[in-house]
């Protein structure tokens, strides 16, 4: 009897099909899910925001928001930006219904070891992007005051708060692009790259129209990151990467004077900046997928069943403890033609209090005769 082949195992793009339950409606209801949740949670922390400020006296800046200082705006904004997180993660748990882990990576989480190694990594890339922001000409429209020292116990406090909530921004960034969203699309479609250009023209657009050099530098970012993410099975290269990059962009805010006030995006970046930072990409992406051939990470998924209710027992087969007064199991699952696990597990009946003793056997001579 030739066994029933297994499903063929998913790359990370794919994974919204990992318990056979992906439908149509799916993405749809989990994207109206997550961006109806952002919302509602903005809403929520701006109001409390805005009702702290107005307790102690704050004053208004002029979109209505209030004023609570460089920093904590700072900080404010990137929490708006970091509620994206938990959002993500609840629309693949409860839309797409599949484990949550699921964004992270095909091992059903973050893998810590394959971050901790994409992390060196990209290390180098922005230092490159830091000796680049010091030794390219400044813009005509800088002023000297706004390359003013802040000092360094300003600097040493700004850039502890940020090391604290701009991987929280960068991580919620990755997992709605490079996660649900190309999940989501790849829910439909097989090959990697229509997961991955959507998402990277979308990533592009959502920070601002500034100079075409900034959006190309966006794109080319949201493609390698994209792409990175289905050849090595997970976002960790594409998380470590967009944490570094965008703490050393607010470290060199935090710096200087009324820095973190700055309303520039990457999207505005000179074309010096983004000629430099399109090459550091590169360079990361490919010093990842030589990492990735010498200690190639998980790459694919096996499929779930998708009445996974509770864990799959070994062999595929539930196990029951014995009934009380027989030898230890576990037995086979009951089924309606043997409901008690099957005859050759249970002596007939009857069973319970009322069946009778168990007796010893007769003593036989030696002779072989029967007892008298």
């Amino acid at each position: 009897m030739t066994e029933p082949a297994s499903p063929p195992s998913l790359p990370y793009h794919r994974l919204a099909r990992l318990t056979g339950r992906h439908r149509w409606w799916r993405p749809l209801l989990g994207l109206l899910l997550m961006t109806g949740g952002w919302l509602l949670l903005i809403v929520v922390v701006d109001t409390v925001a805005y009702g702290v400020g107005e307790a102690s006296g704050r004053p208004e800046r002029p979109d209505g928001s209030v004023d609570f200082g460089p920093l904590p705006n700072t900080v404010l904004d990137l929490s708006f930006i970091a509620l994206m997180l938990p959002m993500a993660l609840l629309a693949a748990r409860w839309a797409d219904r599949r484990p949550a882990g699921s964004v992270s990576s095909v091992a059903g989480r973050l893998r810590w070891g394959w971050l901790t190694r994409c992390l060196a990594l990209a290390m180098p890339a922005c230092m490159v992007l830091l000796a680049a922001s010091f030794l390219l000409p400044a813009g005509e429209e800088e002023s000297a005051a706004a390359n003013e020292w802040v000092g360094l116990p300003t600097f040493l406090v700004s850039l502890a708060v940020l090391a604290v909530f701009v991987p929280l921004q960068a991580a919620a960034e990755e997992y709605v692009f490079r996660g649900w969203l190309m999940q989501a699309v790849g829910g439909f479609l097989r090959s990697p790259w229509c997961a991955v250009l959507p998402q990277a023209a979308l990533f592009a657009a959502a920070h601002g129209w500034g100079t075409p050099w900034g959006f190309a530098d966006l794109l080319v970012f949201g493609l390698v990151a994209g792409w990175l993410t289905v050849r090595t099975g997970g976002l960790e290269a594409a998380v470590a990467l967009h944490v570094l990059n965008n703490l050393t962009g607010f470290g060199l805010g935090a710096a200087v004077v009324d820095g973190l006030t700055s309303e520039e995006t990457a999207a505005d970046l000179p074309w010096q900046m983004a000629a430099v930072d399109t090459a550091t990409i590169l360079l990361y992406a490919a010093a990842v997928l030589w990492l990735a051939r010498r200690n190639p990470p998980q790459r694919l998924a096996t499929p779930l069943p998708a009445t996974l209710a509770h864990p799959v027992p070994a062999y595929g087969v539930p196990r029951y403890p014995a009934p009380v007064g027989y030898a230890a199991g576990p037995y086979p699952a009951p089924t309606a033609a043997t409901p008690y696990g099957g005859a050759a597990h249970f002596p007939p009946p009857p069973y319970g209090p009322d069946a009778p003793a168990a007796q010893p056997p007769a003593h036989r001579p030696a002779d072989g005769r029967a007892p008298q």
